[in-house]
């Protein structure tokens, strides 16, 4: 009995050693960090009803999504140069979702990309990292990353080029460098020449509103998740903005923002789902987001992203704002 049970224990130490190895080879760091963390992730097959969906995405899912407005709110000053807002989300005089926004004069404020591939920073430990510096305002979520948790988009940090050398970037780039901090629309433009002396810059897609004042959400389609954008508004502004839950497909967020009185020029698209954490640390008002949601909807099939672990997930690719 004790021999058996011994080469049982051996092969389950083998089993665990297997895999261990497939994620490292596959995944490095920023897989077993993933496993460690949360346990990884897994997508399941729900109905549209389904009580692991929130409300506002079973919501969403109904045969006929209901029209939604804008509810009461307007901008708040924090601080000279940085404007904090929260709109409800309102189908009838049901609030199902809410916008973040956070608005900033650039001519006051620095915007940094961030790439940590081991994926070992939530956005908890992002802002204790963050802390030391005190100038921090903003920490959110920024652009895709790859299998190994590093840039997947071409991507400048601190004046350090990453992610890949070669990409066909249609969409749109937010920039920042000796002219200021803009959110560009790539159509007709090389990501190259636009990057080329950027202190920090992010390639993102898809381009949710471009220059011609219009929706540029090409695919439409009904992918729920926690949204997140930078916007460059008419006045020169940059607005960051997140939603609380995962109301929005990609076209119908571009609608609403377009409908809005945002006075959008452009934004752009960044990651969304279950990473979209994001922290706001201004005078009085402090906001700790944690996301949650991410589902996919083909022909009417919905799955929906989960982790065994009930914990935030890590961030590898973030965008931080701060003070001059």
């Amino acid at each position: 009995m004790k021999k058996a049970l011994s080469f049982a224990a051996v092969l389950s130490t083998l089993a665990v050693l297997s895999a261990v190895g497939y994620v490292w080879q596959k995944h490095g760091v920023y897989g077993l960090n993933a496993l460690l963390r949360r346990g990884g992730s897994y997508w399941v097959a729900v109905e549209p009803d389904d009580a692991r969906l929130s409300p506002a995405m079973q919501l969403a899912l109904k045969p006929g999504t209901p029209d939604v407005t804008a509810g009461a709110s307007s901008w708040n000053e924090t601080e000279p140069g940085f404007q904090v807002r929260e709109i409800p989300i309102m189908a009838g005089d049901r609030e199902v979702d809410r916008l973040y926004l956070n608005r900033f004069d650039p001519a006051e404020f620095r915007f940094v990309a961030r790439n940590e591939p081991s994926g070992a920073k939530d956005i908890d430990q992002w802002e204790a990292a963050l802390k030391g510096a005190g100038d921090t305002v903003l920490i959110v979520n920024g652009s895709y990353f790859g299998l190994k948790g590093e840039a997947d988009t071409p991507f400048v940090s601190m004046g350090a080029r990453l992610g890949p050398g070669e990409y066909d970037a249609k969409a749109g780039v937010w920039v920042a460098n000796a002219s200021g901090t803009h959110v560009v629309d790539l159509t007709g433009r090389g990501w190259r020449a636009v990057v080329e002396n950027a202190e920090n810059a992010m390639v993102s897609y898809p381009l949710i509103v471009g220059e011609d004042g219009r929706n540029n959400v090409r695919a439409r389609s009904n992918w729920l998740a926690n949204r997140t954008f930078i916007a460059e508004d008419r006045k020169g502004r940059i607005i960051v903005g997140s939603t609380k839950d995962a109301f929005f497909s990609l076209d119908r967020l571009a609608n609403f923002l377009l409908e809005s009185e945002l006075e959008l020029k452009t934004a752009l698209n960044l990651d969304g789902g279950p990473i979209a954490g994001l922290s706001v640390r201004s005078g009085n008002y402090h906001l700790k987001h944690y996301a949650n949601w991410e589902a996919q909807v083909l022909d009417g099939k919905v799955s929906l992203l989960q982790a065994p672990l009930d914990v935030p997930w890590g961030m590898p690719v973030v965008l931080t704002v701060e003070r001059k």
